[in-house]
């Protein structure tokens, strides 16, 4: 590992540390899935409610104040982590793979996307409205087989760039404080970022700080999306034509490059939480989404992660060559 020099310190290249450690900690989340006990996501997400049960006020300032304290806080602690550790290659890399680990979900939305289509594929379509909501916020109650099958293809990818992509994106453009700080962003979102009356102006800003943190992520997901699809003439037509009519600006064009890799429409009539909403219709030229299309939407979803890792590795390792013969 090609080593930097700091303050008199030897330092190993970062660009070096963040390939190996979010292989690794990708290659974990693949056998292993999610922590089982002890979730560091899971105890972030305690210490944000703590928070918010203290600093809740009905108005955005108190809920931009919220976003700050609870992903400033730990991504700065991340950021004191990481840098305590830089100067050990094996214990910076250890660290990435650790943390890479921890935020990717892509395992899990796997193995939950197939718990939902397996209960269909046997015909107990009770059980799939049981499972469905550890995927999405969706109402399950009135949805028959073919409505539950699209809502879990239309949260396979969605996910996979909240769950994958964007965490190594940010991973690539931060190390260990980047991976955090989209993970802390987009469980923020999860738990305030509601249009319900109590959460609509408290939560405003931790919704937007998502946005901005899944922009890139999302983008790079449809685009790898197209490439790994088989068709991807389609999905990139699909992307041009639908993205920008779905209301969120990050999902769009996720969900709709799926569309158009599949073969098949997604959008339409939900509920969420009471609320109904009539969505555009994504990938208009397909067909209605099958039970059979949930694993075709995981294996596209576990195809785009690899193809991920690899640009995102790779742009870190340019950006570093680069900017070290800047630097000579």
């Amino acid at each position: 590992m090609r080593a930097e020099y700091s303050a008199g310190r030897e330092v190993p290249a970062q660009g070096s540390v963040f390939a190996y450690g979010a292989a690794a900690g990708l290659l974990a989340d693949r056998l292993f899935g999610d922590p089982r006990r002890g979730h560091p996501v899971a105890a972030f997400g305690r210490a944000a409610g703590a928070v918010e049960r203290v600093l809740w006020r009905d108005h955005r300032g108190w809920g931009a104040l919220h976003a700050v304290v609870c992903a400033g806080g730990t991504a700065g602690a991340a950021a004191l982590v990481a840098r305590g550790v830089r100067s050990r290659s094996a214990v910076s890399v250890a660290l990435t793979a650790a943390v890479t680990w921890t935020v990717l979900g892509g395992t899990s939305l796997g193995r939950e996307a197939r718990a939902v289509g397996g209960a269909l594929a046997a015909g107990d379509v009770e059980v799939a409205r049981e499972r469905l909501p550890r995927l999405c916020g969706r109402d399950p109650g009135a949805l028959d087989e073919g409505q539950i099958a699209r809502a879990v293809v239309e949260s396979v990818a969605e996910n996979t760039s909240d769950a994958v992509v964007g965490a190594l994106v940010w991973g690539a453009l931060g190390g260990v404080p980047g991976l955090v700080a989209f993970r802390a962003v987009n469980t923020l979102d999860a738990m305030v970022g509601h249009r319900s009356p109590r959460l609509l102006r408290f939560g405003w800003a931790s919704a937007r700080l998502d946005d901005v943190a899944g922009w890139p992520g999302a983008r790079l997901t449809a685009v790898l999306a197209a490439v790994a699809g088989g068709a991807p003439a389609r999905a990139l037509e699909a992307v041009r034509r639908d993205a920008g009519r779905h209301p969120s600006p990050n999902a769009g064009p996720v969900e709709a490059a799926f569309a158009g890799a599949l073969g098949v429409r997604l959008g339409g009539t939900l509920a969420y939480g009471g609320r109904v909403e009539h969505r555009p219709v994504l990938g208009g030229g397909g067909r209605p989404v099958e039970v059979a299309d949930i694993e075709r939407a995981v294996r596209l979803s576990r195809r785009v992660g690899v193809l991920a890792l690899g640009v995102c590795v790779g742009g870190r390792l340019l950006a570093g060559h680069l900017l070290g013969r800047r630097s000579r």
